[in-house]
């Protein structure tokens, strides 16, 4: 029997969560069931996965909290949800709405996940998880993924620690409240491109984010675009997130924004090529060095272009015989 790749390449090395590229956030009624056609209708064109994301911390009328989570977990539980790739945003752990949210919706058996916004230390998460279990372990459901927003001072501050909780698997970057919260001292323009890759402080908060989730095999979800019309923009942003930040996934706020997102997230045909011809050849050689096309190989730069075919598979592309032997 042959050893798989992944086991000759890494070990006992801890690989990162493997999520959809594209998170896509939707708060109303309308725009939530709207959310769930396209998700739908994207896996029956290209086999393309991406999450979707019901919002109650901005999505809930003031005073129509309770009614906005029912409706939230009964489209979660509902038939529409195909693929069991939606998860909630609840809101924060100190808003008197926080208790009533797990409740509702953190009883729902075909919630993917839960986002926490607002966190302001790792002790406050703890708690939140803890409080979340419980309603789990209540519901005799099995426990829950955490996506936590670093939007806060005290996040970013915790963020390490954060990171390293078993119940975490992505870290998003907030940067609407990030900036926000610095009361002026870091300009509007930092909220969108190109400030937001250009500013020290936003970019220092989005490379710790990114960083803590590569120590610990966590994801790490890119801001949002808050321009729709123009997609080159969220194009680029996307684009910029991967190749200068070292994040594998983003958040979408319109329907137009998915596309853009998955195709700057997913790797290039000549990428995949190259992976394969390189992989390839190492599994002849026993994973030993190799050399191809005049480069050196060995099982550093392996387990890279594995990672390239496993983001592929985890994208929904279209991958060879070869390719799929190997990843």
């Amino acid at each position: 029997m042959m050893t798989h790749p992944s086991n000759v390449l890494f070990q006992d090395d801890l690989l990162p969560v493997a999520l959809p590229v594209c998170d896509h956030y939707a708060g109303s009624e309308k725009l939530m069931r709207k959310s769930m056609v396209l998700q739908q209708e994207s896996m029956a064109a290209t086999n393309t996965p991406f999450d979707i994301t019901f919002d109650c911390e901005d999505g809930a009328a003031y005073g129509n909290e309770a009614a906005h989570a029912k409706l939230v977990a009964e489209l979660i539980d509902s038939p529409d949800n195909k693929f069991g790739r939606i998860g909630a945003r609840i809101h924060p752990a100190n808003s008197p709405c926080f208790a009533q949210d797990v409740n509702i919706i953190c009883s729902s058996r075909k919630l993917a996940y839960v986002v926490l916004p607002k966190i302001n230390s790792v002790a406050e998460l703890q708690a939140a998880i803890k409080t979340i279990a419980l309603q789990r372990d209540f519901s005799g459901l099995p426990a829950l993924p955490v996506h936590v927003l670093i939007e806060t001072h005290g996040a970013l501050a915790d963020v390490k620690q954060i990171a390293a909780l078993k119940q975490v698997e992505c870290l998003s970057f907030g940067i609407m409240d990030f900036v926000s919260a610095h009361y002026g001292a870091i300009p509007a323009t930092a909220m969108r491109t190109p400030g937001q890759f250009t500013h020290p402080l936003v970019m220092r908060a989005k490379c710790e984010i990114a960083a803590a989730c590569q120590l610990f095999g966590k994801v790490a979800s890119h801001n949002v675009t808050t321009e729709f019309k123009d997609t080159s923009i969220v194009a680029n942003d996307a684009q910029r997130a991967y190749g200068e930040c070292g994040y594998n996934r983003m958040w979408s706020i319109h329907p137009d924004q998915i596309k853009p997102i998955i195709k700057a997230f997913s790797p290039r045909n000549s990428e995949l090529q190259e992976a394969v011809a390189i992989l390839s050849a190492a599994r002849e050689a026993k994973w030993g060095p190799i050399q191809l096309h005049g480069r050196l190989h060995d099982r550093a730069s392996y387990r890279y272009y594995w990672m390239i075919l496993k983001r592929a598979k985890t994208n929904g592309l279209t991958l060879t015989e070869a390719a799929l032997e190997l990843v």
